[in-house]
């Protein structure tokens, strides 16, 4: 499996910069709801510190933890897709401070500077591949388990 992809330092210097000029410092206390599936993603981060997971609602009183995201890692991507909408949940494990970037202004910048906006668009294609492949081979796994039921 290949190794995890950091959005800041996978950017190259010169568009990491000009990224981090939008970047607001934010915090989120432990259990804190940060987004739900299916609301407007309007805005992503990049986790300084602490833990959030992913989730999806199975029943309205059920959610199962898909992914589980720490420092350095992108929080949130739908803003780059139509229609804009998150696919799932995100709740804060543990106290979380985070870089917090406006997804209008980024892509306005990414316009601006078409360089960042490649590499910007690369490297989130380069995380969710990732992810994909984590969570396939989490998947895998469990599937794997089922087949040879109890021990």
């Amino acid at each position: 499996m290949t190794k995890a992809i950091k959005l800041l330092t996978a950017l190259p210097q010169v568009q990491r910069e000009r990224l981090m000029e939008l970047a607001q410092e934010v915090s989120f206390p432990e259990d804190t709801r940060i987004f739900e599936a299916g609301g407007t993603a309007d805005r992503f981060w990049v986790i300084r510190s602490g833990a959030v997971n992913l989730d999806q609602e199975v029943t309205p009183q059920q959610r199962v933890v898909v992914a589980t995201l720490g420092a350095g890692d992108l929080l949130g991507w739908s803003w780059l897709f139509p229609p804009y909408q998150w696919d799932f949940g995100a709740v804060a494990f543990s106290a979380v401070r985070a870089y917090e970037f406006d997804a209008a202004a980024v892509l306005g910048l990414s316009v601006e500077d078409p360089l960042l906006g490649l590499s910007l668009v690369r490297t989130v294609a380069e995380i969710l591949a990732h992810r994909l492949e984590t969570t396939r081979g989490k998947l895998m796994d469990t599937y794997a388990l089922r087949r040879r039921g109890p021990l």
